[in-house]
């Protein structure tokens, strides 16, 4: 990808916000952030019903959506798992788990930080959430025969959507 610094983002959910990118695409992770898939690996293997970044496509790499399971409206089927595993925006929201400038939540922060945005306030708190999520693989370790891919679907499907390796 090309570096595009400023970038201005005009979308749905968010007019006016503009960010800058410092660190190379894909690279200069902290040290503690080893996510299993990228953006458009998670794309193309089928996440979020196929329709968290619709209306945004034009902020990230139209690379990442050439071989993307995406739908118009929400649609299990086009993800992995084949079934629902999501919540309403609106869930997230009265929880708290919105940070910072990413009102689409963990995954459009990750998209950023994977182009190269870093938010020294910000990253912190995404990257403890993304470590806490592994707990959820241990849940399936715990209760799965091993590539036994049909346990605890669910589980995998959000997985999937945190970037780590449902397939264990």
């Amino acid at each position: 990808m090309t570096t595009r610094n400023p970038i201005n983002v005009s979308d749905r959910m968010q007019t006016g916000y503009v960010y800058s990118l410092s660190a190379a695409e894909g690279q200069e992770f902290a040290k503690e952030f080893k996510p299993h898939f990228c953006p458009a690996e998670m794309l193309e293997l089928g996440v979020f019903e196929g329709c968290y970044l619709n209306d945004c496509r034009g902020e990230f790499p139209e690379s990442w959506f050439e071989t993307a399971k995406t739908s118009s409206k929400p649609d299990p089927s086009t993800n992995y798992f084949g079934i629902k595993s999501r919540q309403p925006l609106s869930v997230w929201r009265d929880k708290g788990w919105i940070y910072g400038p990413d009102p689409r939540g963990w995954f459009q922060w990750y998209c950023r930080y994977y182009m190269g945005r870093r938010l020294p306030e910000i990253d912190p708190i995404q990257i403890a959430r993304w470590r806490g999520f592994a707990r959820h693989a241990g849940q399936i370790r715990a209760n799965c025969y091993p590539n036994d891919l049909f346990c605890r679907p669910r589980q995998r499907q959000a997985l999937l959507q945190w970037a780590h390796d449902p397939f264990i």
